[in-house]
């Protein structure tokens, strides 16, 4: 955040530091406080904690820079700053390390990665579809929209295969290997069975050998269902409709009401997407902790059990904390106690709030929305909050960075050992 008390930028000053702000934001800040002068370097916070750590200034790195110097033509201190392709390398390697709007300039070649990147985890190839993600990922934090594979070419994760789908789009306005892949059966199918709570890549694999290519089928052909899949299948309509923000902040009232029965004093945040700003969720997560360990003993089991009771669950699943720990990655979560449930939550006028009484009673008076309740300890939330907040791509490659480093990187963990061992892949 800029001080308001910086109403002036001398023209000795070299290096402007900022944190949580834009680099479009600086650069407009610097040409309102400043005259007809050499732009100052303006760097991430990161480059003056090392500096502080060496005692001196160090040397400016392309991962100090504040996210991405802007590759139009831009007017800085009165002086036009020509397109330069070698700007472009100064994209930060990791998401962790960039800012991503909400709102981007990329959206139809992000939109086609991410379904190319969804196609190859159908295939099992987690590592191709990690090189899509990270590659959306980068252009989603471009401050404006490509306009040619030149400016493309410097991006860091985006070349190879990503660099073709790219420099299509932008010459012929689509991806045809992405329009012939969204028209395929097997693709359609793998997305439809994959988005029923319970289903992963390698089950909706199965099914779809078997000859499952709708809902229906799974009845027809006798599919033999988990509990948790039945639970999926029952409220699907529910599921696959976005959860609202005002709709996370119901749930999230509507539980903390809960364990506050239980143990006074917990600290629930809510994490995932809507903890970095989104609107709206598949899900919504929560993670629970207390300074005093022994009261997050049972603290779960009661109040999941208590919810039940009053009708506000349509499924729910506990797993317990595991301590063991692996290196090996995983696309299990977390050793932490965890519930998985269906929430039923209430419309407006059938919830009772003021009363106390929670039952949602009545036909369609509440839509199901899925939830996770995640106990940590209170030693490991730091690590536990990085983690569930997400994203998936910041979450794996602050791992990659931290194993670089050889320091510890568990999933989400038990007994943190790094700095960042909290990652989710």
């Amino acid at each position: 955040m800029i001080p308001a008390w910086c109403t002036y930028c001398s023209g000795e000053v070299t290096h402007v530091v900022s944190e949580q702000n834009t680099f479009t934001d600086v650069l407009s800040w610097i040409e309102k406080k400043t005259e007809d002068q050499e732009s100052p370097q303006i760097l991430d916070i990161s480059w003056f904690t090392e500096s502080m750590s060496s005692g001196k200034p160090v040397p400016v790195e392309a991962r100090h820079r504040l996210g991405v110097l802007s590759f139009v033509k831009l007017q800085v201190l009165g002086s036009p700053v020509s397109k330069d392709k070698d700007a472009l390398s100064t994209v930060a390697p990791y998401a962790c390390q960039r800012q991503t709007p909400l709102i981007h300039h990329n959206s139809k070649i992000t939109d086609a990665l991410e379904i190319l990147g969804k196609a190859a985890s159908f295939q099992g190839s987690e590592v191709r579809s990690l090189a899509f993600a990270r590659a959306a990922s980068v252009l989603k934090s471009l401050p404006c929209k490509l306009q040619s594979i030149e400016e493309a070419k410097n991006l860091v994760w985006c070349g190879g295969h990503c660099q073709t789908v790219i420099q299509e789009i932008l010459e012929d306005g689509v991806c045809h290997e992405v329009e012939v892949l969204k028209n395929s059966e097997q693709y359609q199918c793998m997305e439809l069975l994959t988005s029923i709570f319970g289903v992963g890549v390698r089950t909706a694999e199965r099914w779809y050998n078997d000859g499952v290519r709708k809902l229906s089928d799974l009845a027809d052909l006798h599919i033999k269902l988990t509990a948790e899949q039945k639970a999926g299948i029952e409220h699907y309509t529910d599921l696959k409709q976005p959860v609202t923000r005002d709709e996370a902040e119901r749930v999230e009232s509507l539980i903390t009401r809960a364990l506050d029965r239980f143990v006074p004093g917990l600290r629930i945040t809510m994490t995932g997407g809507f903890r970095r700003g989104k609107q709206q969720g598949h899900d919504v997560d929560f993670l629970i902790t207390h300074p005093d360990e022994e009261a997050l003993n049972g603290l779960l089991e009661k109040s999941v059990n208590w919810m039940d009771s009053q009708g506000l669950l349509l499924y729910h699943h506990t797993k317990a904390r595991s301590h063991v720990q692996t290196r090996r990655r995983s696309t299990h979560m977390d050793g932490h106690e965890t519930c998985y449930a269906i929430f039923a939550l209430p419309n407006h006028d059938s919830l009772k709030a003021e009363s106390g009484d929670f039952t949602s009673s009545g036909a369609c008076r509440w839509r199901a929305v899925r939830v996770d309740l995640v106990v940590a300890p209170y030693e490991e939330y730091p690590y536990a909050l990085l983690g569930w907040t997400g994203s998936k791509v910041g979450d794996a490659e602050l791992c990659s960075q931290e194993n670089g480093r050889q320091m510890a990187t568990e999933l989400h963990v038990g007994e943190a050992t790094g700095p960042v061992s909290a990652c989710r892949l």
